[in-house]
C-alpha cells in the first residue's frame, strides 16, 4: 500500500527540521563546514528523505523499515545537537527549542511505524 508521502505530518515536519538544520549550521564555524555541519545536515535531510522513499513501498511492512531508518537519522540528528551545544555552537534557548522539536518528530514517527503494524 503506498502512501502520499507530501500529505504526511512526519513528512511535512522532517522538512522543517531541515530547513532548520541548515540555517544553525551556517552559524558555526567555518572549520565545522566539512565535520559537524555536513553532518548534522546529512542526517536531516534523511529523515524526510526515508518517509518518501518508505512510502513508495508496496506494504506497511516496507515502509516501517523506512521509517525506522528514519527514526534512526532523528537520533542520530539529536546527538550532533548535543555535540553543537557543548561545543558552545548553540545557544540554550535554541538549543532546548531544536531539542523539543526533534522529540516530538521521533514521537510522531514512532507512532505512524506503530500503526502500519497494527
Amino acid at each position: 500500500m503506498t502512501h502520499n508521502f507530501r500529505k504526511l505530518k512526519i513528512w511535512e515536519e522532517g522538512m522543517s527540521l531541515v530547513q532548520s538544520s541548515y540555517k544553525i549550521t551556517r552559524t558555526f564555524p567555518k572549520f565545522e563546514k566539512y565535520g559537524l555541519s555536513s553532518q548534522m545536515n546529512r542526517s536531516a535531510v534523511s529523515i524526510p528523505s526515508n518517509i518518501a522513499e518508505g512510502s513508495s513501498k508496496s506494504t506497511d511492512k516496507h515502509f516501517g523499515r523506512f521509517l525506522e531508518n528514519s527514526l534512526g537519522s532523528a537520533f542520530e540528528w539529536e546527538t550532533q545537537l548535543i555535540i553543537a551545544f557543548k561545543a558552545g555552537y548553540i545557544k540554550e534557548d535554541s538549543y532546548k527549542d531544536f531539542e523539543t522539536k526533534i522529540q516530538q518528530l521521533q514521537k510522531m514517527i514512532s507512532r505512524f511505524r506503530r500503526s502500519l503494524s497494527n
